[in-house]
């Protein structure tokens, strides 16, 4: 009888995780974000405890489990309309090399050291940081390598503006300041408010605007 109970606990709570992380959508595990990482910790954590305590009722566990289910899905929405709690939970992917030059402010703040950096530049098939253009290190904890090619002209793009919020970290790395930003914008008739996405490169601002996305 409690081998019955078991299987029926444990098909039951492959089910239902099953179809949560369906709601919860599809992402890689390399790429899930600090408050998906916890809620998939305390969901396996919920089931394994259930299944193990078979005189405790199911539900002690599926109430959690949906509540926890409810508050990422609710932060992820969250996220989607405010920049500055996507920023706050999953922060900002930062620059660790920039023109062939190793950022070492930036990964002492990342807590990010040399053999980390190696260690990825081997993975992605770099024998050297001289071959290395741009590298960022995502909020995953991936790192984009952007290889020195002379086929490619101009330099990486820097995102600027996400969302009417302004990236002063990347100001900061272009040399620029919110001054000549304002100037930018003005000259293009387009409000802080009203931009999209803009982004860096070549010594030029790239705008798109929030109006531009809604008529397409």
């Amino acid at each position: 009888m409690d081998y019955l109970v078991v299987i029926f606990r444990t098909l039951f709570f492959y089910i239902l995780i099953t179809t949560i992380y369906r709601f919860m959508g599809k992402r890689e595990i390399g790429q899930l974000g600090i408050i998906d990482l916890i809620v998939s910790i305390l969901i396996a954590e919920l089931a394994a405890i259930s299944i193990d305590n078979q005189k405790e009722s199911i539900f002690l566990s599926v109430i959690p489990i949906l509540i926890l289910v409810g508050i990422q899905i609710s932060l992820s929405f969250a996220s989607l309309k405010n920049s500055k709690i996507r920023k706050l939970f999953d922060g900002n992917p930062s620059v660790i090399i920039n023109k062939g030059k190793i950022n070492f402010n930036e990964m002492v703040k990342q807590r990010y050291n040399l053999e980390d950096l190696l260690t990825q530049l081997r993975e992605k098939h770099v024998r050297n940081i001289e071959e290395v253009d741009y590298a960022v290190l995502e909020t995953s904890g991936k790192l984009s390598v952007f290889k020195n090619d002379v086929k490619e002209v101009g330099q990486y793009p820097l995102p600027l503006i996400l969302d009417g919020v302004v990236d002063n970290d990347t100001l900061k790395q272009i040399n620029k300041n919110n001054s000549w930003l304002n100037k930018t914008l003005k000259k293009e008739n387009v409000g802080l408010n009203d931009v999209f996405y803009a982004f860096y490169r070549n010594e030029k601002l790239y705008i798109i605007k929030s109006d531009e996305l809604k008529n397409k």
